[in-house]
């Protein structure tokens, strides 16, 4: 597959961590577990940094779903819950994406989410990028990528997906699931910045008493968060959870949440593992997060949306 050239330059300065607020959309497989409907909440309860401009719903395929197609619509009708309970609309805001995964590694998997990627990086400009925030398999984005390989000079994809680059392999849900998706992210030179998951976004822990006492009875949204991480575990004793995606978001939000590093672009191997080659071009990579000041600032605006 022939991607367009980016020269580095151009790609380094759209690598700067943003200052001002930046049009966003998020891609996300909102059922799969209770950290995306957290993601969700977060970005759009911080309007005066991101601009949540469109929602995806990405597939996946576990215990809780049948398969990629069934994992996406269930993800859709979790979106809409959500939205529902923010008082947001839905119509042309949401978009159904991937029903199956890449079949191969330059064949897209067509759908109204890749589509209206495509359209609305289409109009944005070098000058003002659109963000893409992806939490899930990351087989919408690139499928949009392969539809119109273009849109890499006008966007900037956060996101999570594998490991700690010095981990010895790269196994994570994410990135395993579609690992032809995966490596468009890291083989076409768009713009990039990783979150890696064990490592990284793995700090990012929370517990039943401290969701009970900061999010519980903070409207509507809140105790609908809260009823999810409750439903997450039937015994909370000693128990803690991550709440991954909030890491992602949060890298848009305030630079200081989310510390990150400039790398080379990291070769994903047959065996789903990282190897390095210095002759390729540079990420950013987050390498810290900062869990108190993450969990602080979606605890206070859950607080002042309750009472607004």
């Amino acid at each position: 597959m022939a991607y367009p050239h980016l020269d580095e330059e151009t790609r380094l300065k759209r690598l700067r961590r943003p200052s001002g607020p930046v049009r966003m959309v998020l891609d996300t497989d909102t059922y799969n577990e209770i950290d995306d409907q957290f993601a969700l909440s977060y970005a759009i309860l911080s309007p005066d940094k991101v601009r949540l401009e469109a929602v995806y719903a990405a597939p996946f395929w576990n215990s809780l779903s049948d398969g990629p197609k069934d994992g996406m619509e269930k993800s859709y009708e979790e979106i809409l819950r959500i939205l529902d309970r923010l008082g947001r609309p839905s119509d042309g805001f949401v978009f159904p994406g991937s029903d199956r995964y890449l079949p191969a590694a330059d064949v897209p998997v067509d759908s109204p989410a890749a589509r209206d990627l495509v359209a609305k990086a289409l109009a944005s400009s070098e000058d003002d990028p659109l963000y893409v925030v992806a939490i899930g398999a990351i087989t919408n984005v690139a499928s949009a990528i392969l539809l119109n390989p273009d849109i890499i000079r006008n966007i900037v994809v956060v996101w999570l997906g594998g490991h700690h680059l010095a981990n010895r392999d790269t196994r994570e849900f994410n990135l395993e699931q579609d690992v032809h998706a995966s490596r468009v992210m890291f083989d076409s030179g768009v713009p990039l910045a990783l979150i890696p998951c064990l490592g990284v976004a793995s700090h990012l822990i929370t517990t039943l008493p401290e969701i009970e006492r900061y999010v519980k009875g903070k409207g509507d949204i809140g105790d609908f968060l809260a009823e999810r991480y409750e439903g997450c575990s039937s015994d909370h004793f000693g128990y803690s959870r991550v709440i991954w995606d909030l890491s992602a978001v949060a890298y848009l939000v305030d630079p200081s949440f989310v510390e990150a590093d400039l790398v080379h672009s990291p070769v994903l191997t047959d065996q789903v593992t990282w190897s390095v080659d210095t002759g390729r071009h540079f990420i950013r990579c987050a390498t810290r997060v900062h869990r108190d000041a993450i969990f602080g600032d979606l605890f206070r605006k859950l607080d002042v949306y309750a009472q607004a």
